[in-house]
């Protein structure tokens, strides 16, 4: 008698386990696990989604940034080669002056 209730439970287990081909005659295990594989593949989806739209962010805050960059840079460079210009301008004013000076004291002698 024992054995034969072993061997009943034993097989209800065994057939509580099979695989149901039918979705309808799934087990509450089962339909739980399908939600959580649903669930689970939608927040990949949403991270996956999340993640190129900051590399996007991420992206156009580099080129921003490197125009801005190249901006300042060419202002930068205007600035110095006007500075460069002024000097060379003043430099010069000073050569005549200087010649001038030479040139009178020349005159003088």
């Amino acid at each position: 008698m024992r054995y034969f209730a072993v061997m009943v439970a034993a097989l209800a287990l065994l057939g509580a386990c099979q695989k149901k081909d039918d979705p309808s005659e799934a087990g509450p295990a089962e339909r739980a696990g399908r939600k959580i594989d649903q669930a689970t593949e939608q927040a990949g989806q949403k991270m996956d989604n999340a993640v190129q739209q900051a590399n996007q962010q991420l992206s156009d805050a580099a080129k921003e940034t490197s125009q801005k960059l190249d901006q300042a840079s060419d202002k930068a460079s205007e600035k110095l080669n006007d500075a460069t210009r002024e000097a060379g301008r003043k430099l010069e004013q000073a050569g005549e002056k200087m010649q001038s000076t030479a040139d009178e004291r020349e005159s003088k002698k």
